[in-house]
């Protein structure tokens, strides 16, 4: 059996209690950074043995997991944060594992863009999830698409990129549109940008440094104008998480 684990994406009091017994019980864990997972797994006094797996020795890796599943082991997969195969590696073996028949559970849990979404103040009923945009080959293409689309656009994008994506985003879809930068969800310095994407670009673009993961929360093409939302300049809200963060 493959169990696929979200693990906290900052507070670490969101890993649920069944992902802690599954964690507990399994033969192995296979992480994304093994010294990264040694903080969480440490905090909660959890000793079973771990394993790398990432993208660049999923091919390999897979492999050997697969073989052991197939002899009797469970094994749990779990990334730096969130749901496995979800921009993280995971869909590799998943799919080693179905072709084998082996048995593949996946947990409910943490992931980064639901409460982005659900906290932005767009429309949630309907959005289509992108993941990272291409650094480079077919990037411009995918923008283009992304013009046309009627739905909540959601990204995931990296602190040094979000400038240049911000940029070219109000490029292809529009300054006015209206936008949401969450960066850092659940942890001490959680912040929603709220804007268009042009005033969202001139804010970050003065700021000194950018850190943290970011979510990135764009208006499609369907949305209703909302009288509301802020348009002369970004606003800005900071939220205390938690006591516990990591």
């Amino acid at each position: 059996m493959l169990y696929l684990v979200p693990t906290p994406i900052g507070n670490l009091e969101d890993l649920t209690l069944r992902a802690l017994r599954v964690l507990r019980e399994v033969d192995l864990i296979a992480c994304e950074d093994t010294r990264t997972s040694a903080k969480l797994l440490q905090h909660y006094g959890i000793t079973t043995p771990t394993t790398s797996y990432h993208a660049h020795n999923e091919a390999r890796k897979a492999a050997q997991l697969v073989a052991r599943l197939e002899a009797g082991a469970r094994i749990a997969l779990i990334t730096d944060a969130g749901m496995p195969g979800i921009s993280d590696p995971g869909f590799y073996l998943v799919r080693a594992c179905l072709h084998r028949h082996i048995p593949v559970v996946a947990l409910p849990g943490p992931t980064a863009f639901i409460p982005a979404l659900a906290a932005s103040g767009l429309p949630a009923d309907r959005f289509v999830f992108e993941g990272f945009l291409p650094s480079k080959k077919g990037r411009r293409k995918r923008l283009a698409e992304l013009a046309a689309e009627p739905r909540t656009i959601v990204l995931y994008e990296a602190p040094h990129r979000l400038v240049r994506t911000l940029d070219e985003l109000a490029q292809a879809l529009g300054d006015d549109r209206p936008a949401v930068v969450a960066r850092e969800l659940t942890k001490v310095f959680e912040t929603f940008a709220r804007g268009t994407l042009r005033t969202l670009h001139a804010y970050y673009a003065a700021q000194p440094r950018i850190r943290g993961e970011i979510v990135l929360i764009v208006a499609g093409t369907s949305y209703r104008p909302d009288p509301n939302w802020p348009r002369d300049q970004a606003v800005i809200v900071s939220s205390y998480a938690s006591e516990e963060t990591s």
